[in-house]
């Protein structure tokens, strides 16, 4: 369904399979006069699509396929209108977002490291701010594991050792009222945002969250982290940069009116049913955003790929 309906607006669909090799279907895709890159599926497989986008200077397209699709939510892409955020490819509005990086390897989301499941039944995580914290981290974590000896120093050059949880995000989370737990306020404050909730231990407070530009985390042995959900193994030390409006990112005109760059949330429901009032509209809150319109003449003619994750069940009719 969504394969028929990307095709009929002229984009070009690759339907991966388990055996498929991202990077390689991108870069064919790019020689073949891709305009724009996009992928419907999970938080991972944005990330590598995004990766290539970013490295052949072309603007990405989310199609929010996936279970949470939070990269999507926090972009401001109508997560509910899958059909819709189709029109990214065609007529969108455009803007930049930052990206993080670990090691080289980009992430949209996050990266997490250690465990979080067992903290809960400890006293000392019991108070508001550190329950709060761990409830923001057991919310965007994705697979991760124990890692002994991981080390690390916060911004008051305080050193953490083996703390139980670390999760690194591409722009912080927010921890408190307006915004709901789990969500990034901005994509463009050009700043990581850092949760960490050391081990209990008498007269230290368990939780710590800042931001900064540069983290460094030291282990003996390689660390089992998740990168946007992603199960992954890191080699020591895991060097964490900001790359500030790195990305060059698209979503539907429709859309852009929920979009929370601007740390706002805008009703689409101010758009009217004329079509000239709805467009000054769009074009009010994409100026308002920082984003700028991206119409296509031709749309049968641009060479716009989507990469999707196939169904259950579904065959390979690429």
């Amino acid at each position: 369904m969504l394969a028929e309906r990307a095709r009929e607006q002229g984009i070009e669909v690759i339907v991966l399979r388990p055996s498929d090799d991202v990077a390689t279907l991108v870069g064919d895709a790019v020689e073949g006069g891709a305009d724009a890159l996009g992928a419907a599926g999970g938080d991972g497989s944005l990330a590598a699509v995004a990766a290539a986008a970013l490295t052949h200077g072309l603007p990405f397209v989310c199609v929010p396929a996936g279970t949470r699709n939070h990269f999507a939510l926090d972009l401001g892409v109508d997560r509910s209108d899958l059909v819709g955020s189709l029109a990214a490819f065609t007529d969108a509005v455009e803007g930049r977002i930052d990206v993080g990086e670990v090691n080289g390897r980009l992430f949209l989301n996050n990266v997490s490291l250690g465990v979080y499941g067992d903290a809960v039944r400890q006293p000392r995580y019991r108070d508001a701010k550190a329950r709060t914290l761990l409830e923001t981290a057991a919310h965007v974590f994705g697979p991760s594991a124990a890692t002994a000896d991981m080390a690390l120093v916060d911004d008051r050059g305080r050193p953490h050792r083996d703390p139980a949880v670390v999760l690194v995000s591409n722009n912080p989370y927010a921890l408190e009222p307006p915004h709901p737990p789990g969500t990034r306020p901005t994509l463009e404050s050009g700043l990581l945002g850092v949760v960490i909730l050391d081990r209990p231990r008498a007269g230290h407070s368990p939780g710590r969250t800042w931001t900064t530009s540069r983290l460094e985390v030291t282990a003996h042995t390689p660390v089992h982290a998740g990168v946007d959900g992603e199960a992954v193994e890191l080699d020591s030390p895991l060097r964490f940069a900001i790359r500030p409006r790195a990305l060059r990112v698209r979503i539907s005109a429709r859309h852009a009116c929920l979009s929370r760059v601007d740390d706002k949330e805008r009703d689409c429901n101010v758009l009217t049913s004329d079509a000239d009032d709805r467009e000054r509209m769009e074009e009010l809150v994409v100026a308002e955003n920082g984003w700028h319109g991206v119409r296509s003449a031709s749309r049968v003619d641009d060479r716009t790929h989507c990469v999707r994750e196939p169904a259950e069940g579904e065959q390979d009719d690429r």
